[in-house]
């Protein structure tokens, strides 16, 4: 694993982390990409602070990069980013809201609250929402990769109480990506970044893919994510990458 990397990309989830792959290779044949993982015990508190604070130490000898990430990797993302700032040259980040605590375990909870039926249940109508309709032994995995990544995501919502991160923008450039079919950040919800949008800033939508579209659609989605880091950064496509990480604890 090469420790020379332009871009960040930020992962919260090790059993979800799958659907990112087809993106990360294609972006891994144009730039120097990384991925860098958070991880908990059984016996830790899940905290997004905890994730931040492990982040700084991770980049803290280094100069400052490209973030990017997906969900909740991009909540912690935003989050790095708006704590400190001098160590972010941009930030790009796919279904994320507005509200980043607004994440499909928001959802996953919030149902739980107003419905009287199982886990289970709950779990596989959210399968559908994300990935859209797939064949049953399919969604019977995808429950259970849902129900593990409630118990590792550093998320701090829980059936007593669903928590909410502060709003805002940024002071590096920024890049939004999402999906109009995406239930969960949908266009409505995306498009409440603009009001702490800058001129620099951009909002890009993929018609289909769902939550997951950069898993479903990674060229369409990885050229526009090296369009927008081409844009003010040029010397990043100069050269192919010279390796891909496949993760950095």
């Amino acid at each position: 694993m090469s420790d020379s990397f332009d871009v960040l990309w930020l992962s919260a989830s090790p059993v979800l982390q799958r659907f990112d792959k087809p993106l990360l290779e294609y972006l891994s044949s144009y730039i120097n990409i990384a991925q860098w993982e958070y991880q908990q015990t059984k016996d830790e508190a899940s905290s997004i602070d905890q994730a931040v604070d492990l982040l700084y130490e991770f980049l803290e000898c280094r100069g400052p990069v490209h973030l990017a990430g997906h969900a909740m990797g991009g909540a912690i993302a935003f989050t790095f980013a708006r704590r400190f700032p001098q160590k972010v040259r941009s930030l790009t980040l796919l279904a994320v809201a507005a509200q980043p605590a607004n994440n499909w375990q928001a959802h996953y909870y919030f149902q739980r609250q107003l419905f009287s039926i199982s886990r289970e249940l709950i779990l596989a109508s959210t399968v559908r929402s994300l990935f859209g309709n797939q064949p049953p032994h399919t969604t019977k995995k995808l429950v259970a990769a849902l129900d593990k990544d409630l118990e590792q995501s550093p998320t701090s919502h829980s059936l007593f109480k669903l928590v909410y991160l502060p709003k805002g923008g940024v002071s590096m450039p920024m890049m939004v990506c999402g999906s109009k079919s995406d239930p969960v950040v949908n266009s409505t919800v995306l498009h409440d970044w603009l009001n702490w949008f800058k001129p620099e800033d951009k909002l890009w939508e993929y018609p289909e893919g769902y939550h997951f579209f950069h898993y479903f659609y990674p060229q369409q989605v990885g050229e526009q994510i090296l369009s927008f880091w081409q844009s003010h950064h040029p010397h990043l496509l100069e050269a192919s990458a010279l390796s891909f990480s496949t993760s950095i604890n």
